[in-house]
């Protein structure tokens, strides 16, 4: 039993190890505008990989999409294309103030309103209790990260222009009201799961592993999720006419095995924790999900500073970034003490 937990755990760490990492490849990608290096990613990784890991995993996924109820595939599908928007989100904001900071800040709404709302769907009354007070507890620190982020933000940005003897500093306040947008939309994929589970009921009958029976769900919500974010990379492929940039001589093929290794990563990192979760058993709610978060969190940190996101900034300035950070892991932990 203690190994089990042990494996489950690693495979959590590792999942977020891994979705922490997904976007340092656009770092290497320059030649491209963002919305070419997002749709080869989103391709992969809402459409191609989701579909071909149901398929291989489900052994009978026709059945049970057959068995399924119109409302149902509609309503996750709901979900998912709400979540999309806020992936779109996601990568202007991480385009805009950089790793480290966006992923801090709409992880850290993700993790709550993820948590907040569907308590008050299904159980309004919960909200009273020590949990409920737990959750909002949870909210106030992610409130004050994010504050503490958006000062560190516009001081590093302060700091870089003072350096560079320009003028800067209102694309980042763009750039974070994109992240709290993100992390509005974001937890729409976790509703999915929460009023999915007749989908998972029903692949479980037909046969499939434990470890593997929200597999259709993910396919389903992603797909959906997926138009989202495709129908804006067209548009903006069509409005700044760069779709030729996608074949343009002298792009090197790295660019195309980057957009493929961020979906990769990307949903790697889900099935890796999904499965690392499923063996925690009741303690993938509780340690799982905190932990999967705090580590992306921490990763994409670790991966800004060794990108150069916070050169020539003051030890001030990285004292206010790295105290926003611990109180959205402050607040991830007290959103999961208050699932036990």
């Amino acid at each position: 039993m203690v190994g089990v937990l042990g494996a489950g755990l690693a495979l959590v760490l590792l999942g977020g190890v891994l979705q922490g990492s997904f976007t340092m490849p656009m770092k290497l990608m320059r030649a491209w505008r963002w919305e070419n290096t997002w749709l080869v990613y989103s391709i992969v990784g809402m459409l191609a990989l989701p579909w071909l890991m149901a398929a291989a995993s489900l052994p009978h996924m026709s059945s049970v999409l057959s068995q399924s109820t119109p409302e149902l595939l509609a309503k996750l599908a709901i979900f998912g294309f709400g979540w999309g928007v806020g992936s779109v989100f996601f990568g202007l904001g991480i385009a805009a103030v950089g790793m480290g900071l966006g992923f801090a800040i709409i992880l850290g709404l993700t993790a709550s309103i993820g948590s907040l709302l569907p308590m008050l769907v299904l159980d309004p009354n919960r909200l009273f209790t020590p949990q409920g007070r737990a959750l909002l507890a949870g909210m106030a620190l992610v409130i004050l990260g994010i504050l503490l982020c958006a000062v560190a933000g516009s001081r590093r940005e302060r700091d870089k222009a003072a350096a560079a003897q320009q003028l800067g500093g209102s694309r980042f306040w763009l750039g974070l009201l994109i992240c709290v947008l993100s992390g509005i939309f974001s937890p729409m994929l976790n509703f999915s799961f929460v009023f999915g589970k007749d989908l998972q009921a029903l692949t479980l009958a037909s046969g499939a592993a434990p470890a593997m029976a929200s597999n259709l769900v993910w396919a389903v919500a992603l797909s959906a999720g997926f138009l989202a974010n495709a129908g804006y990379c067209v548009y903006l492929l069509q409005k700044s006419r760069s779709w030729g940039l996608l074949s343009k001589p002298g792009i090197p093929p790295t660019y195309w095995l980057g957009g493929l290794l961020m979906g990769a990563l990307w949903f790697g990192g889900i099935m890796i924790y999904g499965i690392g979760a499923a063996d925690l058993g009741a303690l993938g709610g509780v340690i799982g999900w905190p932990l999967f978060t705090a580590t992306i969190i921490i990763t994409a940190n670790l991966w800004g500073a060794v990108s150069g996101e916070w050169k020539a900034t003051a030890i001030s300035t990285k004292a206010y970034s790295l105290a926003g950070i611990g109180a959205l892991v402050a607040a991830i932990y007290v959103i999961s003490r208050s699932s036990a």
